[in-house]
């Protein structure tokens, strides 16, 4: 299953806020692109979805239904004690998460690195799956198995932070939603393949591959196959998609403390010029979070909780990845007619249903006439519900269209702008008449007036003319 975390929304905002003057593009798709930009490769925007096929395994088997399931199994000791810790690893990689993430993307970007850190990360991720091939059951080798998942879970969201921002340079202003929905439909279809191989393959084989059963050898291969399946269709990317040209001079990098003062400086100017922006974000913020809790532990709860045996767990995974897509796509034809914000408050009411009707009914059995109504009927049928509002409730607000940018409304009340640390320069979004002052800046001229309605000795265009109502975008 496919979860965004809201560092990379918040990383986005927080680096390009505003629409890019004269390009149509948010601002992080402008980087060195013309009005006009040219389309790019077929190859590269095949090599670009097939990473997000290939992280599907690290989703899907490492942190969700296969090996965190194992991991708290009753292999390693006291299974309530084995989900704490697990849920405190995973937790204190979030906090991590939110700290770091803005920040090593804003200097990838102003860099010119996002494919370099891409591959960076992602050979983190590869290496610390194959290291859970290490792990054997057994209390003694429980932190081992949650510090390296942490780990995992750590690297892989600062690559999906670079992946993500990769978008611009796979795509045009015309096909970015197109582009962006292929590397969702890639995610789901992997994270299928890949769950349908494991199950047949290593944990109920059937395809006479010569795979131990004892010490936990199922799962350890697991760990080593969803490391080479990650690696195989990362490898696209990495030799065939060029790197980010730097939005600016290598002199013009800021510092990491910086880095943070522009970070602060960039949320107190979206509070006081649009608390739209602020809103969407914490709102983002709470409900992925929450995705990502539901998710993280959802095979633990569905084995420990509705006593799920591994190989269901697996069916249920399969089956979830389907119906979660097919909500992906009703949730962009949605979007295309309602918005994305409908789309998005709507999948999320979906969701409180379905996680309040798992507990009101809980794991006991209910009679309803004279049909039995057992706990795996609640599962299967509230958690398939769920998961199809999970579908149409993150890409809604994951492309370029969607929900971040059309929150965000025209800047009001802006003072003269200053350029910032890797940044371009800063000039007016709104598309209209434009007037300098004696200082150089400029400022929209203003509304136009038909002849005679001017005051009298006030210039149609003069410098404090539009002053409360021009807006600055970043310019790339």
């Amino acid at each position: 299953m496919k979860i965004q975390t809201p560092c990379y929304f918040t990383r986005r905002l927080l680096n390009a806020p505003w629409e890019a003057a004269g390009t149509g593009y948010p601002l992080h798709m402008t980087h060195h692109r013309s009005a006009a930009p040219t389309a790019p490769k077929r190859s590269h925007v095949l090599a670009w979805g097939l990473w997000d096929w290939g992280s599907s395994a690290f989703n899907a088997i490492m942190t969700t239904f296969v090996f965190t399931v194992w991991l708290t199994s009753s292999q390693f000791g006291d299974t309530a004690h084995s989900s704490q810790l697990l849920s405190w690893g995973l937790g204190l990689s979030g906090v991590a998460l939110a700290v770091l993430a803005p920040i090593l993307g804003q200097r990838s970007d102003a860099a010119g690195r996002r494919k370099t850190w891409l591959v960076v990360n992602t050979l983190a991720v590869v290496a610390l799956c194959a290291a859970c091939a290490f792990v054997r059951p057994g209390p003694q080798y429980l932190l081992l198995g949650i510090a390296l998942i942490s780990a995992a879970t750590l690297f892989f969201e600062f690559a999906s932070v670079n992946y993500n921002a990769m978008l611009s340079d796979v795509s045009t202003p015309a096909t970015a939603g197109r582009v962006s929905g292929f590397g969702w439909s890639l995610g789901y279809i992997g994270g299928i393949a890949a769950l349908v191989v494991v199950l047949f393959g290593f944990i109920k084989p059937v395809l006479g591959l010569p795979v131990p059963t004892d010490d936990g050898w199922p799962f350890r291969i697991t760990a080593l196959f969803s490391a080479a399946w990650f690696l195989l269709f990362a490898l696209p990317l990495f030799l065939s998609v060029p790197e980010t040209a730097p939005e600016g001079p290598a002199a013009a990098q800021p510092t990491i403390a910086e880095s943070y003062r522009i970070l602060w400086r960039r949320l107190v100017s979206l509070w006081r010029t649009d608390r739209h922006a602020i809103l969407f974000l914490g709102a983002s913020a709470i409900y992925r979070d929450g995705l990502a809790a539901v998710f993280s532990l959802g095979g633990i709860i569905a084995a420990g909780t509705f006593g799920f045996e591994q190989a269901d767990v697996i069916v249920f995974a399969i089956a979830g990845n389907v119906v979660a897509a097919l909500g992906a796509v009703a949730g962009g034809l949605l979007d295309d007619r309602l918005g994305p914000k409908r789309v998005i408050v709507g999948s999320l009411a979906g969701l409180v249903a379905a996680a309040v009707g798992i507990l009101l009914l809980g794991t006991g059995t209910h009679h309803l006439g004279g049909f039995e109504w057992t706990s795996t009927t609640t599962f299967w049928v509230c958690g398939l519900f769920l998961c199809l509002f999970v579908g149409p409730a993150l890409p809604a607000a994951h492309g370029p269209r969607g929900a971040r940018v059309r929150v965000l409304r025209p800047v009001r009340n802006v003072r003269p702008c200053r350029e910032l640390p890797g940044a371009g320069p800063l000039r007016p979004v709104h598309r209209h008449r434009r007037a300098a002052d004696p200082r150089g800046h400029r400022h929209r001229a203003g509304p136009r007036r038909r002849p005679g309605r001017a005051p009298a000795g006030a210039p149609a265009g003069g410098p404090r003319a539009g002053r409360a109502r021009g807006g600055c975008a970043l310019a790339g």
